[in-house]
């Protein structure tokens, strides 16, 4: 008998502009991702998509037309298209190279613009739905599509936020109208010079999509805040000093283009802003306590979003009569569930806390989930993990280490002790606070990451052996070098600003954070998990390790996926939560298991960069 789970949905369907009860969205289907319509006045949805491999990236234009990508164990792959209510698959732009999916963006007149990353350059391709695109960029340097004018004459490209040329925008045939730098330039902003930090970064958000507007709309970066800009071809890059944030945020466009709905990631939950940059006027939107997964405007005003947190599975909600797409059945995580603040040298650390329904008065053991990134943090919201975990009997710690989001650039940038050494500092600083408290025991904690926390599970297990019992690194970064040298061009701009150069430049650094360079020093048992076809964490460099960890006698065990860093396919996932619960029940016993399911739904995902 096959164990129950579903793909929980993180996002919110895409709505046609010309008909919004007609959408589309990535939900369940038996276990696996793939593609749905879905009829609001009919609250119907048909399965447009059936793939073995699952199928996750969708959109709608504007005569609901559906769009997917069809992409291989690799992530590489082509747009396809039909009509809302069937007919046949047709390619989305004829000849276009296959990749992987780095945006998709179609103008109410029909233009479509995509862009697809290949082993040695972006392009950008411009054409008509089912006609052969032509090629308006191609470039070495990673980028993304982040969106296109109402009119269909403008595109924005955006390149690493703290890039000098961190957003170009060009023409359909290629012109380039502005490059947008992420530091300022002299004369913007005036008088607040005094706001401006060091690293300046700057975030594309997408075209109005009021019919005549040419307003950009994007996140700037200044003096360890977070401020709403705007550009136009007339009037040029536009900071609003008067609507700024303390913590990260993102924004979205309302469907008359004269406000715009800002999402706010502050520790660890969201908050939700109507701003008005005409009139310059900034209201809270009330919302239940936890996370918003995603929040959209709709036209009258409304706003649709996904909200959760760490006790109930993902929820759509609605603030019109609009009915979305049904979530499945309600879960619920059981035990305690709060937060915890640790004082370290450069301020406090977060970390949310999920404890069992206690049957013995000794501190349960705990297992420390460790978020990827590192440019992201843990959120109050569901996670199958957490819920397996706390009704097996374990506590759960989830820490903001230091380079979390969340709570804004100076705990984002602050690595004192070196990349990882600072983020392991932080886990051992909660974990001895913890002990203290007594609401964990100290003699049973263990280490479970995925990708970037990965990474730092195998290296808190080699320069901090006798803290941890046991630990779970699934498709982790082991040997920096190996890594960086096959990885992803994107990632590998990332190692170099996290390192300040290239392994060639900065040998030393490398090696002080690899996970290789500490294998021997590892002495709780340590289960492995890679993928054949990652090319992200790419295998080479996690069998270089396990080669390691076997020269030097540490008990250990490996598990390999024939898939890629990114799944869709909630089988693979599954499987490797129920080899890694069989793992920590055997070398991190608990002491009770509170009553409910012990294998929930799981929610797929889990990537190295943000």
């Amino acid at each position: 008998m096959t164990d129950p789970y579903q793909v929980f949905r993180g996002s919110l369907p895409d709505v046609c502009s010309s008909d919004p009860t007609r959408m589309v969205f990535a939900g369940d289907a038996e276990g696996r991702c793939e593609v749905f319509t879905w009829d609001a006045a009919a609250r119907r949805a048909r399965q447009v998509t059936d793939r073995a491999e699952g199928t996750a990236h969708c959109a709608i234009d504007a005569d609901a037309y559906v769009w997917w990508f069809e992409d291989d164990a690799e992530g590489s792959g082509r747009w396809w298209f039909r009509a809302f209510d069937d007919g046949p698959r047709l390619p989305g732009l004829p000849g276009a190279p296959a990749g992987q999916p780095r945006g998709l963006a179609v103008a109410p007149d029909g233009t479509v613009a995509a862009a697809v990353a290949g082993s040695d350059a972006t392009t950008l391709l411009v054409g008509r739905r089912g006609r052969a695109a032509r090629t308006v960029l191609r470039t070495p340097t990673p980028f993304r599509l982040a969106g296109i004018s109402a009119d269909g004459d403008l595109l924005a490209v955006a390149t690493a936020p703290g890039d000098d040329a961190a957003v170009t925008v060009l023409t359909t045939h290629g012109e380039t109208v502005a490059v947008l730098p992420a530091s300022p330039c002299p004369e913007d902003a005036p008088g607040h010079a005094e706001e401006r930090g060091p690293a300046e970064r700057l975030w594309c958000l997408g075209f109005s999509p009021r019919p005549g507007d040419r307003d950009l709309l994007l996140v700037r970066e200044r003096g360890h805040r977070y401020f709403l800009a705007t550009w136009t071809p007339t009037t040029g890059l536009t900071t609003h000093p008067w609507c700024s944030f303390d913590t990260e945020i993102t924004a979205r466009w309302f469907p008359d283009g004269r406000a715009v709905l800002v999402r706010q990631e502050r520790h660890g939950r969201s908050l939700l802003h109507r701003v008005e940059p005409r009139t310059r006027r900034r209201t809270l939107v009330p919302t239940p306590a936890g996370s918003l997964l995603d929040a959209a405007p709709r036209p009258g005003g409304a706003l649709h979003y996904v909200w959760t947190d760490t006790a109930h599975s993902p929820v759509p909600r609605a603030t019109d009569a609009t009915p979305l797409p049904p979530a499945g059945p309600a879960t619920v995580v059981p035990g305690r569930h709060t937060d915890l603040w640790t004082p370290v040298s450069d301020g406090r650390v977060h970390a949310l806390l999920s404890l069992p329904e206690r049957h013995a008065a000794v501190p349960p053991p705990a297992v420390f989930l460790v978020h990827g990134g590192p440019a992201d943090h843990d959120r109050d919201a569901y996670d199958a993990t957490v819920h397996s975990l706390v009704a097996s009997g374990y506590a759960v710690v989830r820490v903001n280490y230091r380079g979390s989001t969340g709570y804004g650039p100076n705990w984002r940038q602050e690595f004192t002790d070196g990349v990882g050494h600072t983020q392991v500092r932080d886990l051992a600083a909660v974990r001895a606070e913890l002990v203290r408290r007594r609401q964990i025991s100290g003699d049973a904690t263990a280490l479970w990451g995925v990708s970037w926390g990965a990474y730092l599970v195998l290296l808190a297990l080699g320069t901090r052996p006798g803290l941890w019992r046991a630990g779970v690194a699934v498709k982790p970064v082991a040997d920096w070098v190996a890594a960086h040298r096959s990885t992803t061009p994107a990632l590998r701009a990332l190692d170099v600003r996290l390192f300040g150069g290239t392994p060639d430049e900065m040998p030393e650094r490398y090696a002080r954070s690899s996970p290789l360079t500490y294998a021997a020093e590892v002495a709780a048992p340590l289960l492995v998990v890679g993928a054949t076809k990652d090319t992200k964490c790419p295998p080479g460099q996690i069998r270089t390790y396990l080669e390691a960890l076997e020269r030097a006698g540490v008990p250990h065990e490996a598990m390999w996926l024939d898939t890629g860093h990114d799944g869709y396919d909630g089988a693979a996932h599954v499987s490797v939560l129920r080899r890694s619960l069989r793992f920590l029940h055997a070398h991190l016993p608990a002491t009770h298991r509170a009553a409910g399911p012990q294998r929930p739904p799981a929610r797929i995902g889990g990537s190295r960069s943000h």
